[in-house]
């Protein structure tokens, strides 16, 4: 009977030490990092175990931050028909003259040596 209870309290003791091997590793490579990356500000991808930053929309768009899509569409689309934009995204921005410098005024003569009086 010694033995067997010898026996249970091995498999017992293997069996604790797996799950604690287990939980630590949980920890170590999923809840840890999740934390850091939630601490950080990221989003935390569980599947893949990486942290990513979010974008601030309006950042790519170019859309102002709480205008609605189709107000910036109506928006878009009026300064197209105006011709204040271009509908090739990658085109160089319009060309505008820059004011010409205003003319010099020309130099005025210089006075005549004043004569000495006799």
């Amino acid at each position: 009977m010694n033995a067997s209870i010898n026996r249970l309290k091995i498999i017992f003791m293997g069996i604790f030490a797996v799950a604690v091997v287990a939980i630590w590793g949980y920890q170590l490579f999923w809840v840890w990092p999740a934390n850091d990356c939630a601490k950080a500000g990221g989003w935390w991808d569980s599947h893949a175990r990486v942290c990513g930053m979010p974008i601030f929309i309006p950042s790519i768009t170019g859309r102002p931050a709480g205008m609605s899509r189709e107000a910036w569409s109506r928006l878009q689309a009026e300064r197209l028909v105006q011709g204040k934009i271009s509908a090739d995204p990658y085109a160089p921005p319009p060309q505008t003259k820059a004011p010409q410098p205003a003319a010099k005024p020309a130099p005025s003569p210089a006075p005549a040596p004043a004569q000495a009086k006799k």
